[in-house]
């Protein structure tokens, strides 16, 4: 029995799955990451938060260590990027969620259309 072959429109609509589970794939991936980086940052926020206020604080700069202007300048910059984190994180959760839904028709959609 031969294999039954696909129409341009059902070719195009499988690369159009596939292309959007690989876009699927990399937006958790990246969400993962920006995740941990998130984490990253709770736990150097809750170090900070138990060193004395005038301790001296560096950050890295590339390979280097700087020395930051105080304990509340570093407690702000971490703030700051975690709001920044926070709002990737959603951002790349409403695009996940988004296109799992677009995947979840169109496998609905080429499944009805290779069952006839």
């Amino acid at each position: 029995m031969a294999e039954p072959t696909l129409t341009p429109a059902l070719q195009q609509q499988l690369a159009q799955l596939q292309q959007q589970n690989q876009a699927l794939q990399a937006t958790a991936q990246q969400r993962a990451q920006f995740e941990a980086m998130k984490a990253e940052g709770e736990q150097a926020l809750a170090a900070l938060e138990s060193i004395a206020d005038d301790a001296p604080v560096y950050r890295s700069v590339g390979a280097f260590l700087v020395k930051e202007t105080g304990k509340q300048a570093a407690v702000d910059r971490l703030k700051e990027d975690q709001e920044t984190l926070e709002i990737r994180i959603a951002r790349l959760q409403k695009q996940e969620a988004s296109l799992k839904e677009s995947l979840t028709a169109l496998q609905q959609k080429l499944q009805g259309a290779l069952k006839q």
